[in-house]
């Protein structure tokens, strides 16, 4: 997926969850921020980051803020809605002869429904924004909707589907996302019950430009 458009600033602050400050040709613009999660590591005063311009009628914020240069040098995308359009994109050019995104199962929406002949797929994704010596974590936050999600998954798999979770690692060079237990306990307890129960646990790599985020490769668990 690309951007349309692309603005370089440097971050200031963080007041809250959806809004941070950053400069931009010397001056200082609020912008909002497309992850909700604390990305403490990341979002440091001083730091490189990268904006797009919607120009949607009726907004607070000029900019959305996408990505961010970590202090290693590691380029990281965290707008979370850009795993699910990545995922559409890489799925169109895996075969299948049916994609759906936002296809309700029980009590939830996975994100996306595939057939391919008379086989049934799930798939749930999760972007991974966290890592620590080149190894990737998730959740940055607690997350009771993650830890639904994949006991829906589970009972997807004791219904007949083929059960996929996928972790689109938003940054390069690295390939493995394992639960951070430290953060969020369960949600690294439903992860090994799915394992146990055959869901499918993959691993999508990324290269990550300012304005593009591409799949490059696919690994399993």
């Amino acid at each position: 997926m690309r951007y349309e458009n692309i603005t370089r600033a440097v971050f200031i602050r963080r007041p809250n969850r959806f809004i941070a400050e950053v400069g931009i040709d010397g001056h200082e613009e609020k912008v909002h921020v497309k992850n909700t999660g604390r990305c403490k590591e990341l979002l440091i005063p001083g730091c490189e980051v990268w904006l797009t311009s919607p120009d949607s009628p009726g907004r607070k914020t000029k900019y959305d803020l996408v990505a961010v240069r970590k202090s290693n040098g590691v380029l990281f995308n965290i707008d979370s809605q850009a795993p699910n359009k990545v995922v559409s994109e890489w799925l169109a050019t895996q075969s299948f002869d049916v994609v759906k995104p936002e296809y309700s199962f029980g009590d939830s929406r996975i994100d996306f429904y595939m057939e391919r002949g008379n086989e049934k797929y799930l798939m749930e994704v999760k972007g991974c924004t966290l890592e620590v010596d080149g190894i990737g974590y998730f959740p940055d936050a607690p997350t009771e909707r993650g830890v639904k999600h994949i006991r829906e998954l589970i009972r997807a798999k004791e219904e007949g589907y083929h059960a996929i979770l996928a972790f689109v690692i938003q940054m390069d060079g690295v390939d493995v996302v394992r639960a951070n237990v430290d953060t969020h306990p369960e949600f690294g307890e439903v992860l090994n019950e799915a394992r146990k129960a055959g869901v499918e646990v993959r691993f999508l790599t990324c290269h990550v430009e300012p304005d593009v985020l591409e799949i490059m490769g696919e690994h399993e668990l």
